[in-house]
């Protein structure tokens, strides 16, 4: 066990936290060692074979210290408030990291993140599966290639339990062209279009949809010159995330404290 990643999942009970702990016999070089749930759950105390039957000897626990002795990475599926909680907590333990999949964040927690960034390392990404985060980097391509002439829309679509809106994925589309127009995001992105009238040129529209059970699905069309692009991105099933999450985990391990991204992961 020595010579492996010693990884702590926050959120052990959530979607994504049983998805990311159902593939760490996948990977040979991580363990688990720690599962934290909020304080109330009803899977405290309780061992990780109740989330996942690949897995059993760690106990679920509501508290990260009394986890985070024994680890290097945390990887981070709960709310803005628990992220920056944990990153407080962590400060006092040097060497270790963060992998955090959690969206929703203010510009303040933001703000907040990076200054522990700079003690801490942590992989920072909106959507952790390797196909958008290529996604990411064509989408960035064409829009600087087409320009304004084209417009460009995002549409978003994820099952109605989904509380943030729009997707943390769908923000970082929209940034990606953004950077490629050299423009504001406040300036030209508008979600959920209300006003009628026509489409102003170089307005990025942003469109949410919220129904069943649909895990994520993310389209970026750019109509203009008399012909449209789709570019489109489905997860299957949350395992995209989670083999994400514990690709980013095995890349930060080690690493000095700064905030990074799937593109670092990647070598994109």
């Amino acid at each position: 066990m020595s010579n492996k990643i010693k990884v702590i999942v926050s959120g052990a009970a959530g979607k994504m936290g049983v998805a990311v702990i159902g593939l760490i016999p996948l990977y040979k070089n991580i363990v688990l060692t720690g599962a934290i749930e909020k304080k109330g759950h009803p899977l405290i105390d309780q061992d990780i074979s109740s989330v996942s039957h690949k897995l059993k000897g760690v106990t679920i626990l509501d508290d990260l210290r009394d986890a985070i002795g024994n680890s290097d990475i945390i990887i981070e599926f709960t709310s803005p408030e628990t992220t920056l909680k944990h990153l407080e907590i962590a400060e006092s333990y040097p060497g270790r990291a963060f992998v955090i999949g959690v969206t929703g964040f203010t510009k303040e927690q933001e703000a907040k993140i990076k200054e522990y960034a700079k003690k801490i390392a942590c992989i920072k990404a909106p959507n952790m599966s390797t196909g958008m985060n290529l996604l990411f980097n064509i989408v960035g391509k064409v829009a600087k290639v087409l320009g304004e002439d084209y417009d460009a829309e995002i549409v978003e679509i994820h099952h109605k339990a989904k509380v943030d809106v729009p997707s943390g994925t769908a923000k970082r589309l929209a940034e990606v062209i953004v950077q490629a127009y050299g423009e504001n995001y406040e300036d030209i992105v508008n979600f959920g279009r209300k006003s009628p009238g026509p489409r102003p040129k170089g307005e990025i529209g942003i469109h949410a949809v919220r129904a069943g059970s649909v895990i994520g699905e993310h389209k970026v069309i750019f109509a203009g010159g008399g012909e449209h692009i789709e570019i489109t991105h489905r997860a299957e099933s949350r395992d995209a995330f989670a083999h994400g999450a514990l690709k980013a985990a095995q890349w930060v391990a080690g690493r000095k404290p700064g905030l990074y991204g799937m593109n670092d992961v990647l070598g994109l």
